[in-house]
């Protein structure tokens, strides 16, 4: 394992992985960590907490970009014109922000002169493509540390020692060893006993709905008001 990096852009979103990765990207290579945070509609209360728990854990500077609005014009709603639906079932609430957080990642790379990005996607999915083909669209040559692929940890348990280990708070639990991740667009959560395909999702993963088992029997109507552009019929 190459020693020689100084400076990492660590993609942050202040949850089990990332904020285990920060510290072990310090421990491990000696470096200093600029997280970076893109706010895409995860909420104010989570963006605050990210700050203080980024430079609690290590950080040298905390990067947090508003890109909701980018998010939704460039992103969600051309995902959403095509109907981009994987398999036919799952929605990519999550998967299509990830092009606009590496390529904002890698802004705040070049300007803080880093050596070197790093992630959290695991060595096991789709997300390590979509961040690191994104990094090396802005920059073939830049070094990308995914250390799901490179460390001896192997799964959230191992993570949950470390974090107690070395005092991070996380909000994951032996319990709860779920994460999820949130935006504008969606909610999805991973890990766990989500692992198991024929395992139902918690009654406490309802943040924003609820299960409909307990949805009310009756419509609810929405109304769009706005005023209208000029030559368009009202």
């Amino acid at each position: 394992m190459s020693k020689s990096v100084k400076r990492v852009s660590l993609a942050y979103s202040g949850g089990l992985d990332t904020s285990v990765i920060m510290k072990w990207l310090i421990e491990t290579y000696g470096c200093e960590v600029v997280a970076f945070s893109a706010d895409i509609g995860q909420g104010d209360v989570e963006i605050d907490a990210i700050r203080k728990k980024a430079l609690a854990t290590g950080a040298s500077k905390v990067y947090i970009e508003d890109l909701r609005e980018e998010f939704v014009r460039d992103f969600v709603f051309p995902m959403l014109r095509a109907s981009s639906v994987y398999e036919g079932t799952y929605l990519l609430g999550t998967s299509i922000a990830r092009p606009l957080i590496a390529k904002a990642q890698m802004e705040i790379a070049a300007k803080e002169k880093c050596d070197a990005v790093s992630h959290g996607a695991t060595g096991k999915g789709n997300d390590q493509v979509r961040f690191e083909l994104a990094y090396y669209s802005m920059n073939p040559h830049i070094k990308v540390i995914a250390p799901w692929r490179i460390w001896d940890m192997k799964g959230r348990a191992d993570l949950v020692a470390y974090a107690k280990k070395h005092g991070i708070p996380v909000p994951v639990t032996k319990k709860k060893p779920y994460s999820s991740d949130a935006n504008l667009f969606h909610i999805s959560f991973e890990g766990g006993v989500l692992e198991d395909p024929w395992a139902e999702p918690t009654s406490d993963m309802y943040t924003m709905s609820v299960s409909p088992e307990k949805a009310p029997n009756r419509a609810t109507y929405t109304y769009l008001l706005r005023k209208p552009r000029i030559g368009q019929l009202t």
